[in-house]
This record gives structure tokens, C-alpha cells and sequence, in this order.
């Protein structure tokens, strides 16, 4: 008898599982049931939270730390991936400028920047990268990626030939961009970003208006910020005619969609697809007899979008059946049957609170023991 080929993409179960964990403890259900099944588990993130760690190890390569300016100015430890095969590496921006490094009653993108994420490009164009995957989502900065590109060695002065500040407000000082001393190796680099926004660097639906006031901007200050981001945008026009501020995700992560595409050699991706792609996951589905997905919460958002769809529509390209574990889902979720994955079930076994839910021991159980008995199931099934 022919051993069952099954592929396993789940994305992270966040705050509990990373993906990888929770295809692991969904490789233990099934081997439980089918001892001989090939089962491959491939990492899988959308671009967001989670994504270094997931492509990262899941392409063998090696997690690295570097010490960064934080949002606040403050030095933090930052972590992020390289292949070293590829010359690749795997950042978040999150990592150095993420709102989640920013307790909510300091939160003020006027102050924050995005200095850090330069430091760590920096960090890993000297150990040799020149391809970059970066998520840009979560972001605590509106400073149109100022503090990236000082970072990376532009000059960005005030009238007076000064640095500018950090944050959003050295925005309305700016008046120089020099480009003279930028990182030489900077043009031997290429950027995919993942960008699942298409927000604009400025208007109504520009950064400041639309994610300002999450990142703790007065209203008045909204409008100020704009103002300076259209001023920033047509000095880089003046001097980089490619540059485009209605280009959609320019207005990702606080402007910084807007300067990748302007001063650095990037495209702006869907995060989902850089990762199915980098991890070569149709390949394998393509081979398999079953596709295992799922994420924390199957939910209408999922659909939208999200990391299980785009796995269930390959899987679905190529007439695979596809089953979605999750740690719990709402009523929306049905959405999800129309979308191409054919069941789906919560692993929650019995009443809990949040917190016991959430534990990493118990969600691995409960992940483990809920995929045996749908297998169970499989295999009456399949005996008929």
C-alpha cells in the first residue's frame, strides 16, 4: 500500500504555536493514526508577525540578534533571519519599529522612527546579504522611512545643513536629502516587500489620516503630518522622478512603503505570496494526497487574504482536498467552505479560560488529539 503524502501549512497560532510548532503537533495526529504517511510541514505567515521565524528555519537558515535604535531612540535586541545560500535575508520592521515595542501611553508617531530598521539592514548587508524579504506590517512610526534611510547613510537636512530629528517631525524640517555617503553595497541590493496595503503615502487615505490615530496621533497632528509627508514626497520627486506618493502601499508602515520603492531598488508584494513562493509550497502540494492549514482564528477575515486561502487556493488548482485546524473559530468562518477548504474544525476540547487556551503545552495537545480523531475518521472512510 502506497503511504498517504500529506503537506501541512498552518500558520502561527499567535502568542501560543509559532507554524512551525503547530505543524508539528499536527505531524504527531496523523502519524498517530497513518504511521507511514510522508507528512511535510512547510512554514507558512503572511508577511506579518511571524514570518522571519517561519521562513527562516523553515528554509534552513539561522536566526540572528543585532542590537538597534527602538522606536523610542532606545537600544533593543532585534531579530531577524539570513539564508546564507541565497546571500537572503528575513526581517520584520517590527522587530526595531513596531508599535507593540511602544507602551500605549508613549505611543506619538512624532517621536518614533524607523532608525533601527536601517541598522539592521545594515547588520546584514555586512554579513553579506543583498536580497531582502521584509514585512513591513505593525509599524509604531509615520516618519516615511526618515529614520531607515539615515540609517543606511543618507543625508536628510534641515535648511540650516543639520540632521533632522527623529520621527515624524523631522519631516517638517526637511529640506536636503543628500545622497553623497549612502552604503555603497546599497545598489547591489534588491528588496521584496510584503505589503498587503495599498493605502497611498498622503490624503484621505494616506498613512497619517488612516493609521495615525492607532499610533497615538492627535488629530491636529494628522493633518500636520500629512502636510510634511507631501512636502518629503515632492523633494524626492524633485530629485528621483520615478518616485510615485499615490503608488499603491506607499503609505504602508507609516510611509516607509514610499521610501523602499523610492531611494532602494524594491517591489512592494503580497506577503502571503512571497512566502508560498519562497517555501516552493505548490510543489508540494501538488504531490499530496491531503493539505493541512489553519491559523489561531478562522474567522470572515480569513478570506480575505489571509495565509489558509492561499493555500487553499493552490490546493484547489490542482483538485487536492484541503482541512483547516484552528484554535477557534466564529460563525463568518463557513466563508472559508466557499474559499476551497473543505472542513475545518477548533481544537478547544473542553471548557478553559483564555490563558490556559493560549499555553503552549496545552495547545499543542489539544491541536495533536483533535487532528487523530479526524483522521480516525478519514481512515473509516477510506477503508469503505
Amino acid at each position: 500500500m502506497i503511504a498517504l503524502h500529506i503537506v501541512v501549512a498552518i500558520d502561527s497560532l499567535k502568542g501560543s504555536l509559532t507554524s512551525l510548532e503547530a505543524g508539528e503537533a499536527i505531524r504527531s495526529g496523523i502519524l498517530r493514526v497513518y504511521p507511514d504517511a510522508q507528512v511535510n510541514v512547510l512554514p507558512l505567515a503572511d508577511g506579518g508577525e511571524g514570518t522571519v521565524e517561519a521562513l527562516t528555519l523553515g528554509m534552513g537558515g539561522e536566526l540572528q540578534r543585532v542590537n538597534v535604535t527602538g522606536p523610542l531612540g532606545e537600544s533593543i535586541a532585534a531579530q531577524y533571519g539570513i539564508i546564507p545560500a541565497k546571500k537572503t535575508a528575513i526581517l520584520e520592521m517590527a522587530a526595531a519599529a513596531g508599535i507593540t515595542l511602544v507602551p500605549k501611553e508613549q505611543r506619538n508617531p512624532l517621536y518614533t522612527t524607523t532608525y533601527g530598521v536601517g541598522e539592521m539592514l545594515r547588520d546584514a548587508i555586512g554579513k553579506g546579504c543583498r536580497h531582502f524579504i521584509i514585512g513591513i506590517g505593525g509599524s509604531a512610526t509615520n516618519d516615511g522611512g526618515l529614520g531607515m534611510l539615515q540609517a543606511l547613510g543618507y543625508k536628510l537636512l534641515d535648511a540650516h545643513g543639520a540632521p533632522v530629528p527623529y520621527g515624524a517631525r523631522g519631516l517638517e524640517k526637511l529640506a536636503i536629502i543628500d545622497d553623497a555617503d549612502v552604503l555603497p553595497e546599497l545598489r547591489e541590493c534588491t528588496f521584496r516587500i510584503a505589503c498587503d496595503v495599498t493605502n497611498p503615502l498622503c490624503g484621505p487615505q494616506g498613512c497619517s489620516a488612516v493609521f495615525g490615530p492607532q499610533k497615538g496621533a492627535a488629530l491636529d497632528d494628522i493633518t500636520r503630518m500629512d502636510g510634511w509627508l507631501q512636502h518629503y514626497a515632492e523633494l524626492a520627486c524633485a530629485q528621483y522622478p520615478h518616485a510615485n506618493p499615490q503608488a499603491p502601499g506607499t503609505g504602508a508602515a507609516g510611509g516607509l512603503g514610499f521610501a523602499f520603492l523610492t531611494f532602494t531598488n524594491a517591489t512592494l508584494e503580497s506577503g502571503i505570496q512571497i512566502v508560498l513562493t519562497e517555501t516552493k509550497l505548490e510543489e508540494q502540494i501538488a504531490k499530496a494526497d491531503w493539505v493541512i492549514t489553519g491559523e489561531g482564528q478562522l474567522d470572515g477575515q480569513t478570506v480575505m487574504g489571509k495565509a489558509p486561502i492561499g493555500v487553499a487556493k493552490i490546493a484547489r488548482k490542482h483538485d487536492k482536498p484541503v482541512i483547516a485546524f484552528a484554535g477557534c473559530v466564529t460563525p463568518d468562518a463557513r466563508l472559508c467552505n466557499e474559499q476551497g477548504i473543505a472542513a475545518f474544525f477548533p481544537i478547544l476540547r473542553q471548557v478553559t479560560t483564555l490563558a490556559e487556551a493560549m499555553d503552549p503545552h496545552n495547545a499543542r495537545q489539544n491541536m495533536t488529539d483533535t487532528v487523530e480523531q479526524v483522521f480516525r475518521l478519514l481512515q473509516i472512510q477510506s477503508a469503505r
